[in-house]
């Protein structure tokens, strides 16, 4: 098989095994670039099954990503579980598998994917984005376009799940939005046409340093001093200063770890955390309410009235909690409501 002329990278979350069934169906063995593809799915998810369902549907080559294979034109590359996708050498291109730093909340992440080929690749990478839930694949669709290529993405209206199309059309100037029924003769009529040898003079050099920290899978905090500046904010992942990146459209946060975040997706994770130390809080209020009652029953005289009152004051408390959490915005994924305190 030869080296492609094109990479094709497709990103999907959410409802994106039927999707990837359908675009794939349309897609021939004669194809003239690659296929890479990032699916979120769990961890312990089986690769080799979901790369079999693939294969039954499409005369492309489907394979589970290995380090080190070779990216030849006619075949589709699928990231395997809890593994990052990216694309080493232009001359001769081949795949590299790491578990690295969780981007967006997710590894693989179609961030890692779309930079690493744009980075590899430049004018001659199609990116696109598919069904799915949240952010994911926005930056990486700006990082191809900053490199030259040609972003792509389901239309909204036909996805399952549009969140993901939708995000990427307010912050991206996206090159085409179809539904999936025309993306593969699109994606053949892309990938047919001739791509200037320019693309050492296309990368921007922060694209570059992003590219190579994924790579070394952890950063330090020098190599991100050239691409941000540290901002009040600390990574929800592992507790680091957190960087705001300085290139781009899209608002992007980065610590010297590795984990990056979209501003969507740090509002979405941090949104999570706040929930999760509400809860933990209210948990040790009604401890503390249970023990203070405890006490008051044991201790007799003026020292049972002071518990009281103090078992009073923290019922108040612990009922606007509760009812901040059940009926405010934290609460996202309320625990089962319970009566007041009388």
């Amino acid at each position: 098989m030869s080296a492609p002329s094109h990479l094709i990278v497709i990103g999907t979350s959410a409802g994106g095994m039927p999707a990837l069934v359908q675009l794939v169906a349309q897609l021939p063995a004669s194809l003239s670039a690659a296929v890479l593809v990032v699916q979120h799915f769990a961890p312990d998810s089986d690769g080799e099954h979901l790369v079999r369902r693939l294969a039954r549907h499409t005369e492309l080559d489907c394979r589970l990503a290995m380090s080190g294979d070779p990216i030849e034109a006619g075949t589709l590359y699928l990231a395997p579980p809890d593994r990052h996708l990216l694309v080493k050498d232009r001359q001769k291109p081949y795949t590299f598998v790491t578990k690295g730093p969780r981007e967006n909340n997710y590894r693989p992440a179609v961030d890692a994917l779309f930079r690493s080929a744009a980075v590899t690749y430049g004018p001659a990478v199609v990116g696109v984005v598919l069904t799915g839930m949240l952010h994911d694949g926005t930056a990486g669709l700006e990082f191809i376009k900053r490199c030259g290529g040609i972003a792509v993405v389901q239309d909204p209206h036909d996805a399952e799940f549009p969140s993901m199309p939708e995000t990427a059309l307010r912050n991206v100037a996206i090159d085409y939005v179809v539904p999936l029924s025309t993306l593969g003769a699109l994606l053949e009529e892309i990938t047919r046409g001739t791509v200037p040898d320019n693309t050492a003079n296309t990368i921007p050099e922060d694209l570059k340093l992003e590219a190579a920290i994924a790579e070394r899978v952890v950063g330090n905090t020098e190599d991100v001093d050239k691409i941000g500046h540290i901002v009040p904010l600390t990574c929800p992942d592992c507790g680091g200063n957190l960087w705001e990146l300085e290139h781009g459209q899209v608002l992007r946060y980065r610590c010297h770890t590795g984990h990056t975040f979209t501003a969507n997706s740090l509002l979405s994770e941090t949104q999570h955390n706040l929930e999760e130390t509400l809860w933990v809080a209210l948990r040790m209020m009604e401890e503390r309410r249970n023990l203070l009652s405890t006490m008051s029953t044991r201790e007799p005289g003026v020292y049972a009235s002071h518990q009281t009152e103090r078992i009073e004051e923290l019922k108040k408390h612990v009922n606007r909690l509760r009812e901040f959490l059940l009926n405010g915005n934290a609460a996202s994924s309320a625990a089962p409501p319970q009566a007041d305190y009388d």
